[in-house]
C-alpha cells in the first residue's frame, strides 16, 4: 500500500458489517488508514460480517488498528473532522464538507475524519476534540445516513478535493453515420413502409421528413444504421410472403 495522509476513525462501531463496508467506502477513494476506537466486538477486524461486506477491501481491514480511546487514535494528526447531522451549541463550527475540504487539500496538515457510532454518533466530548464539524447536506425532516454510507461521502467529497481520479474515456468514439448512409436508411424504410400500407406513396405527406428528423435527433451510430436496415430487410422477407394489402396504414400522414 502507498503512504495515506488521510485517517478515518470510527468510534464504537456497532456492526462488523459497517466496519467492513466503511473499509470498502475508503478503498474505492484511494484510502487505507482506519482506526477503530473500542468497537463493540473484539473480534471486529476478522469477523465473517466484516469481510464479507469489505467485498474485497479486506487488505483495509487487515491493516487497520484498535485502541481504546479517541485521543489515541488521533495520535499523529493534527486536524481532525468530526462528523455530526445536528450542529452543537458549543464547539467547532460545522460546515458541509464541500464547503470546507477544498481549503484543507491545500495544507500540510494530517487529516482525520472521526464517525460516531451507529446508534449515537459522537458525544460532545468526542466532537470538542476535533477541529472542524461537517455535516452532510441532506433532505429537511431526514438525514439518518447509515454508518458506511456517511464513510463514502466523506471519502468521495475529500477526494474531489484532492484533485479526483481521472475518468477513463471511451476505447473508440462511436462512428456516426453520414447523410448518403442516412438518406439510404430512409429510402429503405420508405420501400418498406409501403409494403406494409403504412405509408401511401401518392399522399405520403411530412412522414419520412419527419423520420429524418428523429434520426437527427437521435444522432445514429454506423452500428446502430445498420442494425435498422436490418430490421428493414427482416420485414421485406415477411411481407413478400404475405398476402397483399394485410397492413395498416396510419392517416395521420
Amino acid at each position: 500500500m502507498t503512504a495515506d495522509p488521510t485517517r478515518f476513525i470510527l468510534v464504537e462501531p456497532s456492526h462488523p458489517g459497517n466496519v467492513g463496508a466503511a473499509a470498502r467506502a475508503m478503498k474505492v477513494m484511494g484510502f487505507v488508514d482506519l482506526v477503530l476506537v473500542a468497537p463493540r466486538y473484539a473480534d471486529v477486524l476478522t469477523h465473517p460480517d466484516a469481510h464479507a461486506m469489505a467485498s474485497g477491501a479486506t487488505d483495509v481491514l487487515a491493516a487497520a488498528r484498535i485502541v481504546s480511546t479517541l485521543v489515541d487514535a488521533l495520535d499523529g494528526v493534527s486536524y481532525a473532522c468530526a462528523t455530526a447531522m445536528t450542529p452543537r451549541d458549543f464547539g467547532p463550527a460545522t460546515h458541509a464538507p464541500r464547503a470546507l475540504l477544498p481549503s484543507l487539500a491545500t495544507s500540510t496538515h494530517r487529516i482525520a475524519f472521526v464517525f460516531g457510532s451507529e446508534r449515537y454518533g459522537l458525544s460532545n466530548d468526542d466532537v470538542y476534540r476535533c477541529h472542524a464539524c461537517l455535516s452532510i447536506p441532506t433532505a429537511p425532516g431526514y438525514g439518518s445516513l447509515n454508518l458506511a454510507q456517511a464513510v463514502q461521502l466523506i471519502a468521495y467529497e475529500w477526494r474531489q478535493a484532492l484533485g479526483g481520479f481521472a475518468v477513463e474515456p471511451r476505447t473508440a468514439a462511436p462512428t456516426w453515420a453520414d447523410g448518403p448512409a442516412l438518406q439510404g436508411l430512409l429510402d429503405h424504410w420508405q420501400r418498406v413502409l409501403v409494403e406494409l400500407d403504412y405509408l401511401d406513396p401518392a399522399a405520403p405527406k411530412k412522414l419520412m421528413p419527419r423520420l429524418l428528423q428523429l434520426a437527427h435527433r437521435v444522432g445514429l451510430t454506423t452500428d446502430e444504421l445498420n442494425i435498422l436496415r436490418g430490421i428493414a430487410r427482416a420485414i421485406e422477407k415477411r411481407t413478400a410472403t404475405s398476402p397483399p394489402g394485410s397492413g395498416t396504414s396510419d392517416p395521420r400522414y
